[in-house]
């Protein structure tokens, strides 16, 4: 950046900070008024350019800036610049990239872990909720916009990217390199135990609901008399699918409502299509997110079901593309999804009333990441279905 383009830099904000201040005399002596926080940017802004160690670079300065105030506000935000913006657009066209199956989320500062898709590289490596992407490629992710991250981590099937991992289990950062695959989402399955038909739904892509439907109804043929729904690690598909899928077992009442500054309120009620009145369990754990949290917010306060496991992940909104002048973007939240009690589901994520830690596998020591998948040993039983199942008989 030349020294030219940095004074035009700093002149353009300083001038627009008071003629913003200007118009602000006579409105409010408030010192929380919008315009005293832009009179403070414009003081630390000259305090750096005049008085920092060294020259700084205003370009990084003012894209560091965005970013720590768009995560402030919302870890799912994004500030993507023109270049950046370009391969955002593009990659919605065409064929479907290759991934490996991470579900990324902003926390602290760092690209954190939301979840591993089931079944995708991600899963079969071993990550998990609360892992810390420290680089893409030996690019550090600290600064670097969500979406972007995404972009990075897509390719061509049998490639591989190299990711810097700060570990939940572990406290000593690795390398690990992962090699992309096309992502198919597991199948929603269905089994009876005993007279209690369990239904793993592990992610609630567009139909996903008529599937536990029709789940529900074969299930019952067999000698169903109550349901346990697992959604663990359910965290990708649609919010409005979720919507669906409390509505499978609610005839009546409030499902969720959307929210925002510039958007009214918006209810979303149940339409007396419920497909069974069977008792109903639901696990959930740390994963879990999205429209999987709406629906098991909204049966948990409809008192239609038993909650059991971990609290859930916080990931429920409305989120939009606002494309800037200069052909910059940014991704925003412009609505939450609430529970029917009033909780923003995105801020509070969803408490089960039965609460239950699920096991963490066994990890050896002695091996590298790598392998961690082939030697991690799942617990013999599965405490949180367990749990379910107890709850159904009392």
């Amino acid at each position: 950046m030349t020294r030219r383009f940095q004074f035009v830099v700093v002149g353009f904000s300083t001038a627009v900070v008071a003629l913003l201040l200007f118009g602000a005399v006579g409105r409010s002596a408030s010192p929380e008024t919008p315009y005293s926080h832009l009179g403070v940017y414009s003081e630390v802004l000259s305090r750096i350019k005049a008085d920092y160690v060294e020259e700084p670079d205003m370009k990084a300065v003012t894209v560091g800036a965005i970013n720590g105030m768009l995560e402030s506000l919302d870890p799912y935000a994004s500030y993507l610049n023109a270049d950046q913006y370009k391969q955002y657009l593009k990659s919605k066209e065409g064929a479907k990239k290759a991934d490996i199956g991470l579900v990324l989320a902003k926390r602290l500062g760092y690209m954190t872990v939301e979840d591993a898709i089931p079944g995708s590289p991600a899963a079969q490596s071993g990550f998990a909720t609360g892992d810390v992407i420290e680089s893409i490629n030996n690019v550090s992710t600290r600064d670097m916009p969500l979406a972007f991250a995404a972009l990075l981590l897509q390719g061509d099937p049998g490639t591989t990217v190299e990711l810097g991992v700060i570990r939940v289990r572990r406290s000593e950062p690795s390398k690990m390199t992962v090699t992309r695959a096309l992502i198919t989402p597991p199948p929603v399955t269905g089994r009876l135990d005993g007279k209690i038909g369990v239904i793993a739904v592990p992610g609630l892509q567009t139909g996903r609901s008529k599937d536990v439907a029709a789940q529900i109804s074969q299930l019952e043929k067999q000698g169903a008399t109550s349901f346990v729904l697992d959604l663990r690690h359910c965290s990708t598909g649609s919010d409005e699918e979720g919507i669906a899928l409390a509505n499978l077992f609610m005839d009546s009442g409030l499902i969720t409502y959307t929210q925002g500054q510039k958007q009214a309120r918006q209810d979303f009620r149940a339409s007396s299509r419920a497909v069974t009145q069977a008792p109903l369990a639901l696990i959930i754990n740390r994963s879990t997110a999205g429209g999987a949290e709406i629906a098991a917010a909204a049966l948990l306060n409809a008192k239609r079901a038993q909650l059991v496991g971990e609290r859930t992940y916080g990931d429920a909104a409305v989120r939009k593309t606002l494309a800037l002048n200069d052909g910059a973007a940014v991704i925003l939240s412009v609505a939450k999804y609430y529970s029917p009690d009033g909780k923003a589901i995105q801020d509070n994520g969803v408490t089960p009333n039965v609460l239950q830690a699920e096991a963490e596998p066994e990890i050896s020591d002695d091996l590298p990441d790598a392998a961690q998948d082939e030697t991690s040993k799942k617990p013999a039983t599965d405490d949180l279905l367990n749990k379910a199942i107890q709850s159904l008989s009392r």
